[in-house]
């Protein structure tokens, strides 16, 4: 009776064991994906080697960051373009 509960708590530590272990690998990967932030000629095996769900991950952030970048140009545009009108209609009011 002591031996199968011996035999049992052996089970479950391996088991336990091998989940964290898993665990640490698939860390790794993530890791190893979040370093990789562009896509070039020279890390092109790189990015190939990654699993779907982290290219589509990275491609996600990409497309976030670019949207991000495009919203601040657009938001500098405007507030350029709003000076540049009250510049010319300071300029026409004085003229007349």
């Amino acid at each position: 009776m002591f031996l199968k509960f011996v035999i049992i708590f052996l089970c479950i530590c391996i088991f336990f064991n091998l989940r964290n272990f898993l665990k640490f690998s698939r860390k790794q990967k993530v890791s190893k994906a979040k370093k990789l932030t562009t896509f070039n000629k020279k890390n092109l095996y790189s990015w190939m080697n990654l699993t779907k769900k982290e290219r589509y991950n990275l491609s996600k952030q990409d497309s976030v960051k670019y949207m991000d970048r495009r919203k601040l140009l657009l938001e500098e545009i405007r507030n350029e373009y709003k000076k540049i009108s009250r510049k010319n209609s300071e300029g026409t009011i004085k003229k007349k």
